[in-house]
């Protein structure tokens, strides 16, 4: 029983969320559109990672934000390795943006500056006007705000699409939990009656030997040599503590996972220690069935490694 914990969905490191800004000269929650024919796109991939790890991929003019969006992806992630892509496209059919009078002017102004001190500079051709009329500057002074809203929007998404794959991960980890549950149960019945039957051949096999063989040594005392030799046979071949600890990882587990949250360290971690039984289970073995038990447990911890090694 998880008690009075709060409860708290299990998040996948694997992840992909896309957002776009609408249409020109719309408004979206008061914050207007970076500039007119431009739409300004945000994408955010996730895959797994033993840490946070965050990279950027921004246009020129927005490298300003990536600090303030380092801290967003911080505040709400806390391992993968994370890409924020951003990009401007243009919508209008006619890439090339007008000269306002005003910009017009300007260089005007500045050229007429620049020749009163460089006489013999090359004045600037209609291919130069058009390009500083599309220069990055003249985006706007909205497109900060608009890409930190779509950043918000973009990250939503990204969370409710981890959480949706940490709920595939988590009810296939819980159900491989019961299996391994059902093969604990098979494997318990059988030890008392492996260590007898153990204890029993060692005995009998110990009789032959003392029947073919004169050494001198007396009935009894062979018998008590024989009797404490198949003790300690029985016990090395004893997995109940190997059992009893399955059990307890798997409780341990199960636990984590209804409790959810920021558990993928740990669950790794009681995975390493369920394989680490499952394998002494095998080695200790000294009948086939049991083994059949001991790969079929293998076989699953293993499957669940693979999973575990996603969530957050």
């Amino acid at each position: 029983m998880i008690g009075s914990e709060t409860l708290m969905a299990v998040y996948s490191m694997t992840g992909y969320a896309s957002a776009q800004s609408k249409p020109p000269r719309q408004v979206d929650e008061g914050v207007a559109l970076a500039s007119p024919g431009k739409r300004l796109g945000v994408e955010l991939r996730s895959v797994n990672s033993r840490f946070l790890d965050i990279a950027f991929r921004l246009p020129d003019e927005l490298r300003s934000c990536e600090p303030a969006l380092r801290e967003k992806l911080a505040a709400k992630l806390k391992r993968g390795k994370i890409e924020l892509r951003a990009a401007l496209d243009t919508t209008e059919q006619d890439p090339v943006c007008e000269p306002s009078t005003r910009l017009l002017q300007r260089l005007n102004s500045l050229q007429d500056h620049v020749k009163a001190w460089l006489p013999n500079a090359t004045a600037l051709s209609v291919a130069d006007v058009l390009r500083l009329s599309n220069a990055p500057a003249a985006v706007g002074e909205h497109l900060p705000k608009e890409l930190l809203a779509l950043a918000d929007q973009t990250l939503k998404a990204l969370l409710a699409a981890r959480e949706r794959e940490g709920a595939r991960l988590a009810a296939m980890l819980l159900g491989h939990l019961d299996q391994l549950h059902a093969l604990v149960e098979q494997a318990e019945p059988l030890i008392p009656q492996l260590v007898a039957q153990q204890r029993q051949r060692f005995l009998d096999r110990w009789n032959d030997a003392m029947q073919v063989g004169d050494n001198g040594v007396s009935s009894d005392m062979a018998h008590e040599r024989a009797l404490t030799e198949a003790t300690a046979f029985a016990i090395r071949i004893d997995v109940a503590e190997e059992l009893t600890r399955l059990r307890s990882h798997l409780q341990e587990i199960k636990r984590l996972i209804q409790q959810g949250g920021d558990i993928g360290k740990r669950l790794d971690f009681l995975i390493q220690e369920l394989h680490r039984e499952a394998n002494t289970l095998g080695s200790k073995s000294a009948a086939l069935e049991l083994t059949h038990i001991s790969v079929d447990m293998k076989v699953l911890i293993e499957q669940m490694r693979e999973q575990v090694q996603n969530i957050e």
